[in-house]
């Protein structure tokens, strides 16, 4: 049998319909919007139709979408003296400064300027040391999603055991520790893991944030297993037209697997879904207005 598909866009809507709810109950309370703020630099077409659809969502979800565009020859004083600006002003709740940025920018001094309330893409170092610790912060978008997905799809984590491929500062880290604290034996797994095949083959739960094309074969899948690909991978087609593929064997892993994201549709999704939520819920705490955070 075919593992069942985990629709991570069904999911992202579901979420984003109660984050307009909410956005519009934070709105009457507090007599002014929630504001997510997106700095870009330079002009990398991939981000800046990232950006585009961030601020859709943002306002199509009932929040106010600040967009700052600045040239890539910006220096790095005048980027920091922007994200200072909106750290300052109280519309924004949520402050995001879209990566990659160009060469010359030091990434770690920009995020490392951001107010930590308003580290909505959880990438500070004190949001980071929040989780390590389990204290309130803010957790990357596409770890979060993913483990949204998988309590959605098999209630209570606790006892599973679960491999994380790949231990990146965006995804593997905080993935780990979510699964942690949901109460999974985790283990941290990457390229250059001895007997990769053999670690993975003993999981109930598979993470797949490596950014190797198709790398997770079939036959490393226990029976059953949940897989969840966040590897977005774009490679050449049989029909010369290029395609994108997970860092899972999708047709292969499918014939073993219990559940499984696709690519795309899977995780995809829920990093603007989970970032709108991120926004919100930092204006909930930022105006001190109570929130079932756990409903969202």
């Amino acid at each position: 049998m075919s593992a069942a598909l985990i629709d991570g866009k069904a999911f992202a809507e579901g979420l984003r319909q109660k984050i307009a709810k909410f956005a519009d109950e934070f709105e009457a309370k507090a007599g002014r919007k929630a504001g997510l703020a997106v700095v870009l630099v330079g002009e990398d077409p991939a981000s800046q139709v990232y950006v585009r659809s961030k601020g859709k969502a943002t306002t199509a979800a009932g929040m106010n979408s600040f967009e700052y565009k600045m040239p890539a020859d910006a220096s790095e004083a005048d980027l920091i003296a922007k994200v200072e600006e909106l750290n300052a002003d109280p519309a924004v709740d949520g402050i995001l400064v879209q990566l990659p940025l160009p060469k010359g920018l030091d990434e770690q001094a920009v995020i490392s300027t951001i107010d930590p309330d308003k580290d909505v893409d959880g990438f500070h170092i004190i949001n980071a040391g929040r989780l390590s610790v389990g204290q309130k912060g803010f957790v990357p978008c596409t770890p979060l999603g993913c483990l949204m997905l998988l309590k959605d799809r098999l209630g209570d984590l606790s006892g599973k055991d679960a491999v994380v491929i790949g231990r990146s500062n965006i995804v593997g880290k905080p993935m780990a520790q979510l699964l942690t604290d949901a109460n999974a034996t985790v283990t941290i797994a990457h390229s250059r893991t001895a007997n990769l095949p053999e670690v993975v083959k003993r999981a109930d739960i598979v993470v797949a944030a490596v950014g190797r094309p198709e790398m997770v074969k079939g036959d490393w899948i226990k029976p059953g297993a949940t897989v969840i690909d966040v590897g977005i991978n774009r490679v050449d087609g049989e029909d010369g037209k290029t395609k994108l593929v997970g860092d899972v064997d999708f047709d292969s892993a499918r014939e073993v697997a219990g559940a499984i994201t696709p690519v795309p549709g899977g995780v995809g999704p829920m990093t603007i879904a989970v970032l709108l939520r991120n926004a919100l819920v930092s204006a909930y705490r930022r105006e001190n207005i109570a929130l079932d955070e756990d409903a969202l």
